[in-house]
This record gives structure tokens, C-alpha cells and sequence, in this order.
């Protein structure tokens, strides 16, 4: 029997690829098996995070009796034409290059397609979302959870695990994540450690996705960032960028860095109190990897020069009873109408959401004013997310 003949000319039952395991059947005409084989049956196992295993199975069916013989083909990765990789969770933004990049906001703009048609999808129905967050979310619990039912899926959620979850009575996170994931399909989780995520990720055997731990890393608003500033500026290549807040805590600021570094002659412009300033490890990476960057205290100057303007909050919970400090740093850079004075006129305003007083309110009728456009782009990016971790392709 040929089977690479035989696999071409049969369309397999059941498209998913990760992370579930299936089983698919396919009878072939007699005329492919070798007597006395009367059928035969392709099972397809995936196990989440591995590459899929072809196994075949003939039913072999003699005049008397049946035997069955099986053996293992090859161990293959299964992409669409042209799709290069695969994602098993989504953790850090290092894990992404231009390429795997491109290929999600594709996916994402189609994500677009399906939120505007007026007909429910059914492309993750029958699975189900588990939204761990151990700390206060809106933007991102909401829009994951929006965006898993707009696509026919369901959703189990704790919004404050950390107090109304066995976490309050000293179950290990890794006790957690394999407890839920006998419950689901994928796993969201925010988390108020830093590394948290890839902890649950190495103990999980199904996909995670870092909705954000503690100050360590927000991936997933990155690609939401890159994706709107693709959508709002035209370009990634050769764009300028100012940070602006609390670059020390600031989990969606690291992410994005990292994500911006990998496009051509982007500078990056750092603008923050001295006590929350960008921290090394940022800046180490940038700079082996031939990003420019560069500190400034003078927003008004950062900001007449650059394509984006990313502005971020002052994390109060991040300076434990240190509240002096907090209070030292808060409401030095505020954006502004004077602000907006000496910005380009094709130039944005970002912000990860949510905003106190470094956005006044006046600027939000800005064309230039971005971030609430910014915050319903991050519906189709995880659309995006959900699809390629659940049926890949």
C-alpha cells in the first residue's frame, strides 16, 4: 500500500491538530489495500505540545477470522502550506520572530471578518476556556472570554483566584494547573509572580497563554501593540517609539520591546521617573540586537520626534507600603493637549489600559488618540490566539 498515495487522495475527519487527541477513520477502496485487506483505518493521535504521530491501522479481514496489524509511519509537523511553525502556549515575547508575527496578524485580520458577520462561527465549538487570574483584570479577561465565544467556544473563569480559588488555602500553582486542566481545553492565566506562566506551562499538557505575570511579561498585549501600530501607522519598519511611565513594572512595555526589536531601524525612546526607568536586561537585549535606544526625561521633545507615543500608568501596587515613592513618581509625564501640539499629525497615542491621570480626557477626541481602537484590536489578536492553539491552521 502507498500511503503517501493513499493520505493525498483522503481528506482526513476532523481537523483539529492541537492540542486535543482524536481519532479519525477513513475507509479506503479495496483496490489500495493488498488481499486479503478489506479496509483500513488512519488514526491520527495528537498529544498537546508534541508534534503529531501518524499511526496506520489496517483492519485486515481474511475469509476466516480477523487480524489486525499496526505500525507506526513517521513523526511529522502538520502546517498548512506555507505556515512555517506552530504555537504551543504563548508565554514570552522573545518566542515570536517577524515571520511567526506576519502569520498572526493574517489570522487576526480574518479574526476582524468574523466579529463584524452577522452568523455565529463555529470554529471552537465544543471547546472549552479556563481563565485563571489571580489578579484584577478587565480589558484582557473580557476580550479572551469575548473572544473564545465569538468564535462558538465556552468559557470556565475565576476573576480573583487568588483569594476565591484553593490558592488561598496553599495549593501549589502546579497542583492548580494540573487540576484545571482536566477541566479544559487551554488554559488563560494572569499571575502576580513573575515566571509564573512558564511554570504553568511546563506542567501543563495542554496550551497556556501569560495574560500577564506580575511585572515580568504581557505577550499577548505586545501582539495587540504591534498589530495596532501596524494597523494605525502602516509600517513597523523604521518607526520611532517612546515609552513613557513605569518602564520598571510595566509588563506590557517588556513585552513590547522585545516584539519591536525584531523590525528593521525601529528607535526606541525611554521616558520615565528615575525610581521606575527601564531595567537593563531591556535594554541589554535591545542593544545586541542593533535597536537603537535612548533615556529622556523631556517627553515634550521624545514626543514631537516619534511615530508612537506609548504611555503607561504608575503601578501603585507595585510599591508594596512604599507609597512615597509611588507618590514621587506618579504625575510627572502626563499626555496632554499641549502635548498634542508638538506630536506629528500621523503620529498615535497608545496606552495598555487602564489609564488614571497621564491621559486627559480632552485627548481622547484626537484622531491620534488610539487606545481604545488599540483595546478592541487585542478581540482579534487572541481570537487569533485561541484558533491557532485549538485547531491550528
Amino acid at each position: 500500500m502507498s500511503i503517501t498515495s493513499s493520505l493525498t487522495s483522503t481528506t482526513l475527519c476532523g481537523a483539529s491538530v492541537f492540542p486535543k487527541a482524536i481519532a479519525c477513520s477513513i475507509e479506503f477502496p479495496r483496490t489500495h489495500l493488498s488481499s486479503p485487506f478489506e479496509s483500513s483505518k488512519i488514526c491520527l493521535t495528537t498529544h498537546s505540545k508534541k508534534n503529531a504521530t501518524w499511526n496506520l491501522t489496517r483492519n485486515v479481514s481474511p475469509i476466516q477470522g480477523t487480524r489486525c496489524h499496526a505500525m507506526q509511519v513517521e513523526t511529522k509537523e502538520l502546517f498548512t502550506a506555507g505556515k512555517k511553525f506552530q504555537l504551543s502556549d504563548v508565554i514570552e515575547g522573545q518566542q515570536f520572530d517577524r515571520e511567526m508575527l506576519t502569520a498572526i496578524f493574517d489570522v487576526a485580520r480574518e479574526m476582524e471578518k468574523i466579529e463584524k458577520s452577522s452568523s455565529q462561527s463555529e470554529i471552537l465549538k465544543g471547546y472549552l476556556m479556563a481563565t485563571l487570574f489571580y489578579e484584577p483584570s478587565t480589558r484582557t479577561r473580557l476580550s479572551f472570554e469575548s473572544a473564545m465565544k465569538r468564535l462558538g467556544g465556552e468559557v470556565l473563569t475565576t476573576e480573583n483566584a487568588r483569594e476565591f480559588s484553593s490558592a488561598a488555602k496553599g495549593e501549589t500553582l502546579e497542583d492548580t494547573i494540573r487540576t484545571v486542566e482536566g477541566y479544559s481545553d487551554i488554559i488563560v492565566m494572569r499571575h502576580f509572580e513573575s515566571g509564573a506562566a512558564k511554570r504553568a506551562a511546563s506542567t501543563a499538557n495542554i496550551p497556556v497563554i501569560n495574560a500577564g505575570d506580575g511585572p515580568g511579561e504581557h505577550p499577548t498585549q505586545a501582539l495587540l501593540d504591534v498589530y495596532t501600530i501596524q494597523s494605525e501607522i502602516g509600517k513597523l519598519d523604521g518607526i520611532s517609539v517612546a515609552l513613557v511611565g513605569d518602564l520598571a513594572n510595566g509588563r506590557t512595555v517588556r513585552s513590547l520591546a522585545y516584539l519591536l526589536a525584531k523590525f528593521k531601524d525601529v528607535k526606541i525612546y525611554f521616558v520615565s521617573p528615575e525610581i521606575v526607568k527601564m531595567k537593563d536586561d531591556i535594554k541589554d537585549y535591545l542593544t545586541s540586537n542593533g535597536v537603537e535606544w535612548e533615556e529622556s526625561s523631556d517627553l515634550m521633545e521624545v514626543a514631537s520626534k516619534c511615530d508612537v507615543v506609548y504611555q503607561t500608568r504608575i503601578q501603585r501596587e507595585r510599591f508594596g507600603e512604599r507609597l512615597d515613592l509611588y507618590e514621587a513618581a506618579r504625575g510627572k509625564y502626563i499626555v496632554d493637549k499641549a502635548l498634542l501640539g508638538v506630536m506629528q499629525k500621523n503620529a498615535v497615542i497608545m496606552h495598555p489600559l487602564p489609564r488614571l491621570d497621564e491621559i486627559t480626557p480632552d485627548v481622547d477626541a484626537d484622531p491620534r488618540a488610539a487606545y481604545f481602537r488599540q483595546a478592541k484590536n487585542g478581540l482579534f489578536i487572541r481570537m487569533a490566539l485561541l484558533k491557532l492553539l485549538l485547531v491550528g491552521w
